[in-house]
C-alpha cells in the first residue's frame, strides 16, 4: 500500500509580509525567522531608537522656535547677505526625516509583538545613518549661531509639559502589550526579570514626572493678573514694511497700547527709524545708490533716505508669507512707503496718546553727530509734544543727562540687574528678551515695581505663559495674533491638577496589570507563536471542489493496492484532522 502524505495550506500572512518586507525586505516565507536577533541588528537597533530620540528632540525645538523664525532670518541674511526664508528647507527635511524614523520604529515594534527576528535592510541602514549625522550637523550649527534659541524648549515644556505627559504615559502604557507579550514567550527567567524590571522603572518614572513639572499656568485663577499690554515691535511687521508709517498704523489698528523702534541718526542729523546697519534689506539702495548699497545707513543724509523705496522689498521677499493675503489697495499703499523719521512716529504717538520704546544706535566713530546724537534725539523727542510719561529711554550713555532734560522719561534699562540696583540707578523699567527671566524673577520684579516688558512674543503659547507669570507688557511683531488672544490658552488650578495626574496613572497602572494578565493567559501553553504555522487541510474546511481533486489523486492508490480511494479519502482526512489538532 503506497503512503500519501496530507495535502497542506499555508496561511497567508500579508500584513506579516508587509511588515518583514519594507523593514528588511523579507517577502517570502522562508526569509523570515524567528531566531534570536543577532547582535549586529540588536546595536542598529540601537541606533535606530536613538535616532528617534534626537530626531524627536529637534523637530520639537523647531516646532516650538516658530516664535523666533523671523530673528533665524535675521541672523542668515546678516551671514549671507541675502534674504531667504531658512526655516522652510529645515522643516521640510526634519518633518520627512521623523517620518521615515518614525515609521521604522513602528515596524521595529510590530517585529519584536509578532516574535520575529529583526534584520533592517542596509539601504534602511544607510537612510538611518543619513538622518543621524544630519540631525547632528544641525543640532552643532545651531548651537554655534544661535544658541540662546536652546531656552525655547525648557520654556515650551512649562506650556506643554502636562500635556506631554500624559501622551508619554499613554504611549509607555500601550508599549506594555508588547513587553507583556517578551515576558510570556520568554523561556528564561532571568529575561523575564530583566525586562519587566526596566518597563517598571520607566513606568514608576512617568508616574512621579508631574513632581517635576512646574508651570505659571497651574494656578489659582483667581490670582491671574490683567492681561499684559502690547507693543508693536517695529510697528506690525507681518503685516507691512517695518519701521514705516504704514506699518504702525496697522499696529494702531491692532490696539496696541505701544510702539516700539529702532532709531538711528543721519549725517544731517535726522533721527530716522532703521534695525539693520545698511539699507540694503529693507530698500531699494541696490537700484538709487549701487555704489553705496553697503554703506552704513548713518552715513546717508535725510534727502538722499527719501528717495528711496521702504516697501517694495516687502512685496518682493515676503519675509512673512503675508503679503498674497493683501488687498490691492494694501499693496498701494506699501509701495509708497519711505523711510520714516522719529519724528513722524512721535506725532503719530501723540495723536493716539501711546507710549513708544526708543531703542537708539550710536553712530559711527567718524561720523558728525557721535558726540551729540543724543542731544539731537532729544531736542526731537521734546519738540513732538509727546508726554514725557510716555517715552520709555532705553539707553544707558549719558542717562544721568537725560534724566536731568526730560525727568518724566520711563528710564529703562536692557541689561537685567537686581532690583536694588535698579531702583539705585533711578531705573523703573526692564526691557529684556523673554528667555532672560524665569517665572520667579518676573515676579520678584513686579513685587518691587519694576516694570518689566519681553520681546519678542508671537506665538499664543508663549503669550499666554507669560500672562500666567504675571508680565506687564511685551513687545510683538504680530499684534494681529496676539489680539485674538483674550485670555491664557490653559489655565487650571493646582488642586485639578493633580486629580488629573492621579487619575492618569491609575488609570495607566489598571490598563497595565490586565494586559499583563491578559497575554499570560493568552500565551499559557503556547510559549512560542509562529504566525505563519503550517495549517493542515480538513474536511471541514476544504471547499468540495478541493475534494474532488483529493479524490482524483487517489485513484492511482485504488489500482495499484486494490482498496477503496473513499476509504483512503477518510483516512486522509483523519490524518489531517490529528495533524492539525497537533499543529494547534
Amino acid at each position: 500500500m503506497v503512503k500519501h502524505q496530507p495535502l497542506q495550506v499555508y496561511e497567508r500572512q500579508l500584513c506579516l509580509s508587509c511588515i518583514t518586507g519594507i523593514y528588511g525586505c523579507r517577502w517570502k516565507r522562508y526569509q523570515r525567522s524567528h531566531d534570536n536577533t543577532t547582535k549586529w541588528e540588536l546595536l542598529w537597533s540601537l541606533i535606530l531608537l536613538f535616532t528617534f530620540s534626537l530626531l524627536l528632540i529637534w523637530s520639537y525645538f523647531w516646532w516650538e522656535a516658530d516664535n523666533d523664525y523671523n530673528e533665524f532670518n535675521w541672523f542668515l541674511y546678516n551671514n549671507s547677505g541675502e534674504w531667504t526664508d531658512g526655516t522652510v528647507p529645515i522643516l521640510a527635511t526634519t518633518a520627512a526625516g521623523f517620518t521615515y524614523i518614525a515609521f521604522l520604529m513602528i515596524l521595529a515594534l510590530c517585529h519584536v509583538a509578532l516574535g520575529q527576528q529583526l534584520n533592517l535592510h542596509w539601504l534602511h541602514k544607510i537612510g538611518v545613518t543619513a538622518s543621524l549625522l544630519t540631525t547632528i550637523v544641525g543640532i552643532i550649527s545651531v548651537n554655534q549661531t544661535w544658541t540662546q534659541e536652546w531656552d525655547i524648549i525648557p520654556i515650551s515644556l512649562q506650556a506643554t509639559g502636562p500635556f506631554l505627559h500624559i501622551g508619554a504615559l499613554a504611549a509607555a502604557t500601550a508599549l506594555s502589550w508588547i513587553v507583556a507579550g517578551q515576558v510570556a514567550r520568554a523561556e528564561k527567567t532571568i529575561f523575564q526579570v530583566v525586562v519587566v524590571l526596566l518597563y517598571l522603572s520607566v513606568l514608576l518614572g512617568l508616574y512621579v514626572l508631574p513632581l517635576y513639572i512646574t508651570s505659571p499656568c497651574i494656578m489659582d485663577p483667581r490670582t491671574l493678573k490683567s492681561r499684559p499690554e502690547v507693543f508693536g515691535h517695529q510697528g506690525a511687521p507681518m503685516l507691512a514694511p517695518e519701521n514705516t508709517l504704514w506699518s504702525f498704523q496697522r499696529a494702531l489698528q491692532m490696539n496696541v497700547t505701544g510702539l516700539e523702534a529702532d532709531v538711528a541718526i543721519s549725517v544731517d542729523g535726522v533721527p530716522f527709524l532703521m534695525h539693520d546697519l545698511t539699507l540694503r534689506r529693507t530698500t531699494n539702495v541696490d537700484e538709487v545708490f549701487p555704489d553705496r548699497k553697503t554703506t552704513a545707513a548713518s552715513w546717508f543724509n535725510w534727502t538722499d533716505l527719501q528717495q528711496l523705496n521702504a516697501g517694495e522689498w516687502f512685496l518682493k521677499n515676503d519675509p512673512f508669507w503675508t503679503a498674497s493675503s493683501m488687498s490691492q489697495k494694501e499693496r498701494n499703499l506699501t509701495l509708497k512707503q519711505r523711510v520714516c523719521s522719529l519724528e513722524q512716529l512721535l506725532k503719530m504717538a501723540s495723536d493716539h496718546n501711546i507710549t513708544v520704546v526708543v531703542r537708539l544706535r550710536r553712530p559711527p566713530r567718524d561720523h558728525p553727530f557721535n558726540s551729540t546724537w543724543i542731544n539731537e534725539t532729544l531736542q526731537v523727542v521734546q519738540n513732538s509734544g509727546l508726554l514725557q510719561s510716555l517715552v520709555m529711554w532705553t539707553k544707558d550713555d549719558e542717562r544721568e543727562q537725560v534724566k536731568q532734560w526730560a525727568p518724566g522719561f520711563i528710564q529703562t534699562s536692557l541689561v537685567k540687574h537686581s532690583p536694588e540696583h535698579l531702583h539705585s540707578s533711578g531705573i523703573r523699567g526692564l526691557l529684556l528678551r523673554y528667555n532672560q527671566v524665569d517665572a520667579d524673577e518676573i515676579t520678584n520684579f513686579s513685587k518691587n515695581n519694576i516694570s518689566l516688558t519681553l520681546y519678542t512674543v508671537n506665538e499664543p503659547w508663549l503669550f499666554s505663559m507669560l500672562w500666567c507669570s504675571g508680565v506687564s507688557a511685551v513687545s510683538s511683531e504680530a499684534p494681529h495674533i496676539l489680539r485674538k488672544v483674550p485670555s491664557p490658552i490653559w489655565l487650571m488650578s493646582p488642586r485639578t491638577y493633580q486629580l488629573i495626574w492621579v487619575s492618569a496613572d491609575l488609570i495607566s497602572f489598571a490598563v497595565v496589570i490586565g494586559i499583563f494578565v491578559l497575554q499570560k493567559y493568552r500565551m499559557s501553553g503556547i510559549r512560542s507563536y509562529n504566525p505563519e504555522q503550517i495549517m493542515l487541510s480538513a474536511a471541514v474546511r476544504t471547499s468540495s471542489r478541493d475534494i474532488n481533486v483529493m479524490k482524483e489523486k487517489l485513484i492511482f492508490s485504488e489500482v495499484r493496492n486494490g482498496g477503496s480511494a473513499e476509504e483512503l479519502y477518510e483516512e486522509q482526512c483523519f490524518d489531517s484532522y490529528t495533524n492539525q489538532s497537533i499543529s494547534q
